[in-house]
């Protein structure tokens, strides 16, 4: 009896475990937003680089990839050369990339040291300066990096947190604009 006690509780302890596993330790993977949702506005930023100002309005239409990082980021360094391919690749097509900074340190708020970051990335799509943290809090974002795409009706369709699931994300974009797999 004692045994299957304890069977029922390492079970219990396992799935806990489980379920907390990507909270605690940061591992990558998907938050689900309710189909539809719609996205928050990109306005707020403290300026912008690369663009004007841009809004969620102006963007209707068009798929908007939203990616938050932050220039010491190793893991949003990992995944700018994915972003960077989507962006190449599908830009013609319609999805418009916007980065949104969002400092993790004080010192990643310095205004020339991102610039320097941009050109050492070849960052050349929007990024919204993001270090008030408005953009972050208003999509309820708490990861480096994360990624949002959102449809031509401006509601969030996806997001992904960390590195990886790139071929998941390219064929997400994919159907968003319309094209075969």
């Amino acid at each position: 009896m004692k045994i299957l006690r304890l069977g029922a509780v390492l079970a219990a302890l396992s799935a806990v475990f489980i379920a907390v596993w990507p909270s605690v330790w940061g591992t990558a993977h998907a938050q689900e937003h309710s189909p539809g949702t719609p996205a928050p506005d990109i306005t707020g930023a403290n300026r912008w680089l690369n663009s004007p100002p841009l809004s969620m309005e102006q963007l209707r239409g068009k798929v908007v990839l939203v990616e938050f990082w932050a220039r010491e980021c190793i893991n949003c360094i990992h995944v700018l050369p994915h972003t960077k391919a989507l962006y190449e690749k599908y830009g013609k097509d319609g999805l418009v990339v916007v980065g949104v900074h969002t400092p993790e340190y004080d010192e990643e708020r310095d205004a020339n040291s991102l610039q320097a970051a941009l050109n050492e990335f070849s960052i050349t799509w929007p990024v919204a300066v993001d270090n008030d943290m408005r953009i972050w809090n208003a999509y309820d974002n708490r990861y480096w990096p994360a990624i949002y795409l959102i449809d031509r009706n401006g509601r969030i369709v996806y997001s992904h947190v960390g590195e990886g699931d790139y071929e998941d994300t390219e064929k997400r974009v994919r159907m968003l604009l319309g094209e075969a797999s």
